[in-house]
């Protein structure tokens, strides 16, 4: 794929997936972001911090996906190299953990127990989709690459050192 194309493909698939995900069904379920910001000290800024910045790691891993790996996350447009570099060598899963982390931001926000349980749904539903589809999909994919990678970096709790492979 080429580059143009992939950063394309990446872009399309960032608006429907963790845009409807992490931005379209929490609008929805906190009332159009009409529900009072959290009173509880500490909740609102912890929230803003915890978007910010897991919007900048979902950033970067799509960047990833379209520049290193010359493809997108999407299933039907995979990519033509294991991504393996940048935000990759802390955690497998860097867009689930930063959709996830969106969403209980907003929770925090806005002291939001139905978003909370939203996350867990998601949560749940995303762990099981690596488990039964994504990890067996890459390990035939990109055979013995993607075992050393997946023994050596975790996949939901980044680590601090990245891995050097």
């Amino acid at each position: 794929m080429r580059t143009f194309s992939a950063i394309a493909g990446s872009t399309a698939f960032f608006i429907a997936a963790p845009g409807v995900v992490a931005g379209l069904v929490p609008w929805l379920l906190s009332d159009h972001y009409r529900l009072p910001w959290s009173t509880v000290p500490g909740f609102v800024p912890v929230g803003g911090v915890l978007i910010v910045a897991a919007a900048a790691v979902l950033l970067h891993a799509f960047a990833r996906f379209a520049l290193e790996g010359l493809g997108t996350p999407a299933p039907v447009a995979p990519t033509e190299r294991l991504v393996i570099g940048g935000i990759y060598r802390h955690v497998r899963n860097p867009m689930y953990v930063a959709v996830l982390s969106i969403i209980l931001g907003q929770a925090l926000l806005f002291s939001s127990w139905t978003l909370v349980a939203y996350a867990v749904i998601g949560a749940v539903v995303m762990g099981s989709f690596v488990r039964f589809y994504e990890e067996p999909t890459l390990a035939r994919r990109y055979g013995a690459d993607y075992e050393t990678y997946r023994r050596n970096v975790p996949g939901w709790l980044p680590r601090l050192k990245p891995w050097r492979g």
